[in-house]
């Protein structure tokens, strides 16, 4: 079966070479690798045209910049692979991880495979890691992969291997950011079996620049308001206090008021942590927006 691998690729010369040369020399052969220059300023759009010539695999779009969901989903439009991926251009895969996913997609509409965060704090030479998924398990039921399996702490798009059939009507939400918490959700609609294991490893190289550590309120408020959506249809104790803490930092940094409604929630509801606790009694007693003018006191002191 062949594998789509859609990498979108904007100023990231630096760590192309890296990305492209993990997906080229996956044991697993039968693939089409799509690279997408997002109008990069720099030599990205030579080099993708430098490895077409490389690979006959690789096929090179030239867009106009229109950010990472827009070039996700020039790459959707032209797939032919019965199965899809991911890969952002500044992260790369360990060998064979495909060939171990891709076993595993009989039966399947998804199967997720681990990943590893490299940080790079001090220098190249002093990283950090933390992996995710390690096990395996199968899911027939996405309300119980959401919230007992945690999915809404690991929504990414780039770890998961996906039926291409999953995105027929369905695209990234173009110039919104934390678009794979957006959109996960109602790809998981048409999910009849997910699959997740501990075999293959993504990794992501955390950016001290990027999205998730620059956010602004505004556009963690993209974050918080993708979740709003799916709690009404998936939600329980630990799920809610995860927004929960998304609404506090909202309305630390941009001053308004909660839009996540009040619930009650137990404060010995199993995972919560003593901070969630605390925040439960509050919540229960006084409510979500005493909480939030408590939370932005003490983050100013």
């Amino acid at each position: 079966m062949k594998l789509s691998v859609i990498i979108p690729v904007y100023c990231v010369e630096n760590t192309l070479e890296r990305c492209v040369q993990s997906v080229v020399s996956q044991s697993y052969k039968d693939l089409e690798i799509i690279l997408v220059d997002d109008g990069s300023p720099d030599n990205c759009a030579q080099l993708c045209d430098e490895w077409s010539q490389r690979d006959k695999r690789i096929r090179v779009i030239h867009k106009q910049n229109g950010g990472l969901s827009d070039a996700r989903n020039a790459g959707l439009d032209i797939v032919k692979g019965e199965f899809i991926t991911f890969v952002d251009s500044d992260d790369y895969l360990a060998a064979d991880t495909y060939a171990e996913v891709m076993k595993l997609t009989e039966g399947a509409d998804i199967v997720e495979f681990p990943f590893v965060k490299d940080y790079d704090v001090f220098s190249k030479d002093n990283r950090k890691r933390q992996s995710a998924v390690n096990h395996f398990r199968e899911y027939r039921d996405m309300g119980s992969y959401w919230l007992k399996g945690f999915a809404y702490e690991h929504c990414y798009a780039w770890n998961k291997v996906y039926r291409r059939e999953l995105f027929d009507g369905v695209r990234f939400p173009k110039g919104q950011v934390f678009e794979d918490v957006a959109t996960l959700p109602l790809i998981l609609t048409n999910v009849k079996c997910l699959k997740v294991t501990n075999k293959g490893l993504y990794h992501y190289t955390d950016n001290e620049h990027g999205i998730t550590a620059t956010a602004t309120g505004q556009e963690l408020k993209m974050l918080l308001q993708a979740h709003l959506r799916i709690l009404p249809q998936w939600q329980d104790d630990r799920y809610y206090m995860h927004v929960l803490n998304i609404q506090l930092d909202v309305c630390r940094m941009t001053g308004e008021q909660p839009e996540l409604k009040k619930r009650h929630v137990s404060p010995f509801a199993k995972g919560l942590s003593i901070s969630q606790r605390l925040k439960a009694i509050v919540i229960n007693t006084l409510g979500i927006k005493v909480l939030c003018h408590i939370n932005k006191r003490i983050r100013r002191s």
